[in-house]
């Protein structure tokens, strides 16, 4: 029975992504390596449901290990050079039918609809063709590419008639030319260049790893692009992972509003980055504007005039310039063309493994397009990278807010013995805890 309510408080919290993203276009890179996971099967599934809940897909497919087992079989090499694959005239066919081998695969899958299966009734209609215009990368640095070739273009307005016909599209890697030649591309940048010309809402990578991680081990659940351009800058990150991250980068800098890396070794992690509020790998967001950080010395007066309003209605508790300077380390802020709109605080219990989060404020200016959403996944982040288990928070006016991110409402005796100490009874806060995952 219990497991029966967690489906049905999930299925009840996930109602708003499903509104969310209904009517949208994604774009979802499928590498080869997916195909030859443990769960591929469910990951088509999850396509299945995802055109089922209206959400308009565009699947681009990479074929790394297909072509390299194919051309092993011929005792060929691959050349890589800066990430291409060289293709010479003799290895195109190969590719060619490698690449053939897998979209055939991957629509058989999505065509799928046994009974009793989650494909059942599916009845997804699939259309690939000659979509990707491509050129030939021809010499670079004195290395003639061969039949490797870039994106040109991307046919949009015959994608876009498939898309509204309630077709899902199937892009491969291989591109064509108008003079009739076939060019072997990177699918990274295929789905970039799709995302982008499509003006889809999200891009979204399967890759090996989760999404990103920091130093510590840590999991980043979100990223501005200028954060994700200094990690790639230190070229610490896996290959593919490193690969993944600049596609990501690549894209929200076009204006693709989301990117998404999830790994297809976890199973439903599509869905659950998609429709849970703490998601299942990195998702990297524009940054053009503003970004998440930690504050510093010189935030205090933007602090404090944020603060000031909330503080005379008695939402927050006052606080002096001499203890924001003094607790700077532990807020963090949004910073928006040089002025703070949004700031929040985590106070570390580390004998109970807790963390208070406390003063999050969003300037009255700044409100509805998600701030208070990034400021509570910065704390959460920063709690599990102190290896806190447990968040918890006193408010008097925003109880329905946090409800709605997963907190429920405990007793003052949950709290941390010294919180417990300095509760104020005048005030009469409502308690609020969530566990960290």
């Amino acid at each position: 029975m219990s497991e029966e309510l967690n489906y049905v408080d999930w299925f009840r919290h996930s109602s708003p992504y499903i509104n969310a993203h209904r009517g949208k276009t994604f774009v979802i890179l499928i590498p080869g390596e997916a195909l030859e996971c443990d769960h591929f099967s469910s990951i088509i599934h999850d396509l299945a449901l995802l055109d089922s809940l209206g959400i308009r897909l565009v699947l681009v497919q990479g074929a790394r290990p297909q072509i390299d087992k194919a051309l092993a079989q011929k005792n060929a090499v691959s050349v890589f050079e800066d990430g291409y694959r060289i293709t010479p005239q003799e290895q195109l066919l190969d590719i060619i039918q490698a690449s053939a081998a897998v979209r055939v695969q991957l629509e058989a899958q999505l065509s799928m609809g046994l009974s009793n299966t989650p494909m059942a009734g599916a009845r997804l209609k699939v259309c690939s063709g000659n979509y990707v215009i491509a050129r030939p990368l021809g010499v670079v640095n004195g290395i003639d590419h061969g039949h490797s070739g870039e994106v040109r273009r991307i046919d949009s307005d015959a994608i876009f008639r498939l898309l509204e016909d309630d077709n899902m599209v199937l892009l491969p890697h291989l591109g064509f030319s108008p003079t009739g030649e076939v060019f072997n591309l990177k699918a990274e940048d295929v789905a970039v260049q799709a995302a982008i010309q499509l003006k889809a809402d999200k891009l979204i990578i399967y890759s090996e790893e989760e999404g990103v991680f920091d130093l510590e081990g840590a999991l980043y659940s979100e990223l501005v692009a200028h954060d994700a351009e200094i990690i790639l800058q230190n070229n610490t990150l896996p290959h593919f992972t490193q690969v993944a991250l600049e596609a990501c980068v690549a894209a929200v800098r076009q204006h693709v509003p989301r990117a998404h890396m999830i790994s297809y070794n976890e199973n439903g992690a599509l869905l659950r980055e998609l429709f849970t509020r703490e998601g299942a790998g990195t998702m990297i967001d524009e940054d053009s504007y503003e970004q998440l950080r930690p504050a510093h010395i010189d935030d205090v007066g933007g602090m404090m005039a944020l603060l000031a309003p909330l503080e005379e209605k008695g939402v927050l508790v006052r606080r002096s310039r001499e203890l924001l300077e003094n607790e700077i380390d532990r807020f963090i802020v949004i910073e928006r063309d040089g002025a703070i709109v949004a700031c929040a605080a985590l106070y570390p219990f580390e004998q109970e493994n807790a963390g208070e989060l406390a003063c999050l404020a969003v300037s009255p200016d700044y409100r509805g397009l998600n701030r208070g959403e990034r400021l509570l996944k910065g704390i959460e982040q920063a709690a599990k990278q102190q290896n806190l288990s447990t968040l918890f928070l006193l408010t008097t006016r925003t109880a329905h807010w946090f409800i709605e991110r997963g907190f429920s409402e405990t007793s003052i005796t949950t709290l941390p013995a010294k919180k417990q100490a300095l509760y104020n009874y005048q005030r009469n806060s409502k308690i609020f805890v969530k566990t960290i995952r």
